[in-house]
C-alpha cells in the first residue's frame, strides 16, 4: 500500500453497479479498483468490462488477487461468511448496512476482524453529506439549543419483484426499518446522541411480500430528548419528501431530500437568539430561515475517501464496524417492540 488502497467488490451488481464503484471507488484519488465479483456472473463480467477490471469467477478467487480491502454489497445474509472469509485473507472490509441478520452476526465479524488485525467500517454514506455535516456543527455549538425532537424520513415505492432479498427476512433481515431506516437511526444518533430506547411498529400496508413494508419507530434519547423513524416501502418516490426535522429549545433544522443517495437537497434553520417570555398569542413571524447549503460532495465519493485514508493512515474510519453494531443493537430492539407491543430498553 503507497498511496492508494487496492479495492475488490464483492456483489457487483446493485448498488456497487450504481454508485459506490463508479461514484466512490473509480472517483477516489486514494483507490483503484482491482476486481470484482458477483453470483450473476453475466452481471459481473459486464461492470468489469465496463471498468477495464478483472472479472473474478469466485470469492476465493477475488480475495487471491492484489488487493487490500473490500467492499461488500451482496444480501444481506451473505455478509458474516464473506466478511470472515476477507478477514482470514487479511483484506479490510467496508461492508454495506445491516452488518449481519443479528445484533450475534455482527459481533461475530468485529471479533474475527480484531483478532486478523483488518479494519471493519460499515456503509453509512449519508454520514458524510456537507449539509448533515454542517447541521451537526451547529448542534455541537449549540447554536439549536437543548435537543427536545428529531424526525428522519426515508421511503420509497418497491413493488414485489421476484428473488429481491430485501422483501424476504431471511435474506434481508427485514424489510423497510432495516434496510432504509438503518440510516435514519444512525444520523438521529449522530446528532443527539445516544438512544435509550424505543417503541416500534411495523406492518404490510400495501405489498404482501414476506418483509415489512411499513415502519415507524419512536425513539427516547440518554439527554431525554425524543424522535421518530418512519420509513415505508409503499409510498410512491416523489411523493417522500424525505424529511429530516431536528428541534431544539432554541430553534430548528428542517431539510428536504438530503436523505438518500444524493449528495443534495434544501436545509433551512430557524433560531431564535433572544427569546422572550411566554407568548399567550403564540404568534408565528412567516419567512425564510437561514440557508445551509454547503458545497456538496458525493457521500460514495467520501465513504471511499474516508475508508481509505484511514487504512492508509492507520486509523480507526468515521465509518466504523462499532456504528454498524449499535445500528443492529437497536434495529433489533425495534423488532422487538414490534413483535411484543412493548417499550424496549438497548443493550450496552
Amino acid at each position: 500500500m503507497a498511496d492508494k488502497i487496492k479495492w475488490g467488490v464483492i456483489g457487483s451488481g446493485g448498488i456497487a453497479m450504481r454508485r459506490t464503484i463508479p461514484e466512490g471507488i473509480i472517483s477516489a484519488e486514494n483507490a483503484e479498483l482491482v476486481a470484482v465479483y458477483d453470483v450473476n456472473s453475466e452481471t459481473n463480467s459486464n461492470v468489469a468490462r465496463l471498468y477495464n477490471t478483472t472479472a473474478a469467477d469466485s470469492l476465493t478467487s477475488l480475495l487471491n488477487c492484489d488487493i487490500d480491502a473490500v467492499y461488500i454489497a451482496s444480501p444481506v445474509n451473505k455478509h458474516l461468511d464473506q466478511v470472515i472469509a476477507s478477514a482470514v485473507n487479511k483484506k479490510h472490509i467496508l461492508c454495506e448496512k445491516p452488518l449481519g441478520i443479528s445484533v450475534n452476526e455482527a459481533e461475530k465479524m468485529i471479533s474475527v476482524c480484531n483478532k486478523e488485525g483488518v479494519t471493519l467500517g460499515t456503509g453509512f454514506m449519508m454520514r458524510f453529506h456537507t449539509q448533515h455535516q454542517a447541521a451537526l456543527k451547529m448542534i455541537e455549538e449549540g447554536r439549536l439549543g437543548e435537543p427536545v425532537y428529531a424526525r428522519a424520513q426515508l421511503s420509497c415505492w418497491y413493488p414485489p419483484i421476484e428473488g429481491a432479498w430485501r422483501q424476504d427476512p431471511e435474506t434481508g433481515g427485514g424489510g423497510s426499518l432495516i434496510d432504509m431506516g438503518s440510516h435514519c437511526i444512525d444520523l438521529l444518533e449522530m446528532f443527539f446522541g445516544k438512544i435509550l430506547s424505543v417503541n416500534c411498529f411495523i406492518t404490510n400496508r400495501i405489498h404482501s411480500y414476506k418483509s415489512e413494508d411499513s415502519a415507524v419507530a419512536s425513539l427516547f434519547f440518554e439527554n431525554s430528548a425524543m424522535g421518530t423513524v418512519d420509513t415505508f416501502f409503499c409510498i410512491p418516490d416523489n411523493s417522500s419528501r424525505n424529511m429530516l426535522e431536528l428541534y431544539g429549545s432554541r430553534g430548528s433544522i428542517i431539510a428536504r431530500g438530503t436523505i438518500g443517495q444524493g449528495p443534495s437537497g434544501e436545509m433551512q434553520a430557524y433560531l431564535e437568539n433572544d427569546l422572550s417570555e411566554y407568548d399567550a398569542r403564540q404568534t408565528r413571524i412567516t419567512g425564510v430561515g437561514i440557508q445551509i447549503n454547503p458545497q456538496p460532495v458525493n457521500t460514495y465519493l467520501a465513504e471511499i475517501n474516508e475508508f481509505s485514508c484511514a487504512i492508509l493512515e492507520k486509523r480507526e474510519p468515521e465509518n466504523n464496524a462499532g456504528a454498524g453494531l449499535r445500528s443492529q443493537k437497536i434495529l433489533a430492539a425495534c423488532y422487538e417492540s414490534a413483535i411484543t407491543r412493548k417499550v424496549i430498553d438497548i443493550p450496552d
